[in-house]
Parts: structure tokens; C-alpha cells; sequence
């Protein structure tokens, strides 16, 4: 598991002064979850992100992942094994000509013997559906297709938790939706843990437990059923509502007594023929 303990982080402006990112943040990520974070612009999500995977330290508390102190040095090459990352720019992320050169860079990193870098290659490209893109240039693929490629390099080091942040903000939303697909389908299908920092409210659906910050606080952590209710809340934070809770606000504001826990539109549906 991933345990945070007690966590901050501050950094300096330019003027020399401390601003905290995050503060006094304690949680615990188990193997296998799927986790969304959300928050306005600025709430430390990103902060929080590189946490997870010591790109960045506490300047108090701790992280632990499984038991592995972030803050040791001499733990991060491991940490960083147990936990992959996707940035936003899939670009950022892509180093070779081709793209199975590209998933193997690495692998090839952990000096892997020749034959279990090609099985690790085969499998992570099988498992996010890239398997006939091979040998294609990664530079001409679609913005979806490109992340799916990051995200393929970092299944192919086995992680044990997979991050996202914001890995679908650039993308378009047939690109989003097929990232999120693969995305799921490792949460389900392989065991994968999933810590998904997002802005997109639909996303945070897929998961089974939302974290949203607020001016590096943690202000929320439910399941998205009792998440998405807490619709003030939400709205005095600037965040908005998935597409169909938001629908159910607007039909019980005119009078309709729609479940408040409804959140998909077979839901929404199922209660309307009834």
C-alpha cells in the first residue's frame, strides 16, 4: 500500500517566502484501488502525484510505499519501479522511433535479459491495445494513441500502482475515452492500482474512491456516489458535476424526486421508466 502520514510540502517563491502546497495530509492507497483526485487549479494535485513516486519529498510527514520511505534516497530507484507515472504530454514521454523501441527503453533501463525485455514488450502492448502499432513512429500517432504508448512503457516496468496526472488534459474526447478504457481495464482486468488526478468529472466516475483537495487539504475522500452529492460543496470549490448527477441536481430543483445516487445514464433511465 501507499500511506501518507502527517504529509507537507512547501517550496519558496521567488521573494524567498514558504508557501505550502499540501498540509497535513494522511491517507492510505491500497493495492489494487482505483483512486480520482480532484480539485480547482492550484489545490496541490500535482504536488500530491509526485509524492507517491518521490519526485518529490515531504517537507513533513511521510510517505510510505509499502513500507519504503520516500524520503530515503537510497529507496527511490525502487519506489519508482513499484510506482509508474503519465504526464499530461504524452510526448514528453517518448524516446524512440518506433513503438515498441519506445516501450522497451524501460526495461532495457532495468538491464532485463534480451528475451524478458520482448515478453514484457509483447504483454504491455497487448494489455493497452497497441499490439499492431509496433512498428509505427510514435510521432504520427493520435494524441490517444500516444498515451497509450506511455502508458504501455510504464506497464512494461510492472508497476504495482499506476499515476496519471492529468494524463488526459491534452487529449480530445476520443483520446480520453481511450485512454480511460485501457486505464480501467488494467484496474480490473490486471490488478493494477490506479491513482487518477484529473479535472475531467467524468473520470473520477470509473474510480471507487475521490480525493478532492482544496489549498492543499484534503476536503473530500468518499465513494463518487457520496462525492458527487455534496453538490455546494462541490460548486463553492469551482468544481462542477459529472454530466448526469448534474441532470439529477437540475430534475430534483424542478421538482422531480430522482435518487440522489444515481450517476450513469442506465441509472438515470432504469428510475425514469419505472
Amino acid at each position: 500500500m501507499i500511506r501518507a502520514t502527517g504529509l507537507g510540502f512547501r517550496y519558496q517563491n521567488r521573494g524567498g517566502q514558504d508557501i505550502w502546497a499540501l498540509r497535513d495530509i494522511s491517507l492510505r492507497i491500497d493495492s489494487g484501488s482505483f483512486v480520482a483526485v480532484i480539485g480547482p487549479n492550484g489545490s496541490g494535485k500535482s504536488t500530491l502525484a509526485r509524492q507517491f513516486n518521490a519526485l518529490l519529498v515531504p517537507s513533513e510527514g511521510e510517505v510510505l510505499v509499502r513500507g519504503l520511505s520516500t524520503g530515503d534516497e537510497a529507496n527511490r530507484w525502487r519506489i519508482r519501479q513499484l510506482v509508474g507515472m503519465v504526464f499530461q504530454n504524452p510526448d514528453n514521454q517518448l524516446v524512440a522511433s518506433t513503438v515498441e523501441e519506445d516501450v522497451a527503453f524501460g526495461p532495457e533501463n532495468l538491464g532485463l535479459p534480451g528475451g524478458e525485455i520482448r515478453e514484457r514488450v509483447d504483454e504491455a502492448l497487448a494489455l493497452t491495445g497497441m499490439t499492431s502499432f509496433r512498428q509505427h513512429a510514435p510521432h504520427l500517432l493520435s494524441g490517444g494513441q500516444k498515451q497509450r504508448v506511455a502508458i504501455a512503457g510504464v506497464i512494461a516496468m510492472r508497476p504495482q500502482y499506476l499515476v496519471l496526472d492529468e494524463a488526459t488534459a491534452m487529449l480530445d474526447p476520443r483520446g480520453r475515452q481511450e485512454v480511460m478504457e485501457t486505464v480501467i481495464r488494467l484496474n480490473r482486468q490486471e490488478g493494477i492500482a490506479v491513482i487518477c488526478i484529473t479535472h475531467h468529472m467524468e473520470e473520477a466516475l470509473a474510480a471507487e474512491r475521490v480525493l478532492v483537495l482544496d489549498q492543499g487539504r484534503v476536503v473530500l475522500d468518499d465513494h463518487p456516489y457520496l462525492v458527487f452529492q455534496q453538490v455546494e460543496a462541490l460548486y463553492a470549490l469551482g468544481l462542477g458535476l459529472p454530466a448526469i448527477p448534474e441532470l439529477v441536481w437540475e430534475l430534483r430543483a424542478a421538482g422531480l424526486e430522482v435518487p440522489t445516487a444515481i450517476l450513469t445514464v442506465d441509472e438515470l433511465a432504469v428510475f425514469l421508466c419505472s
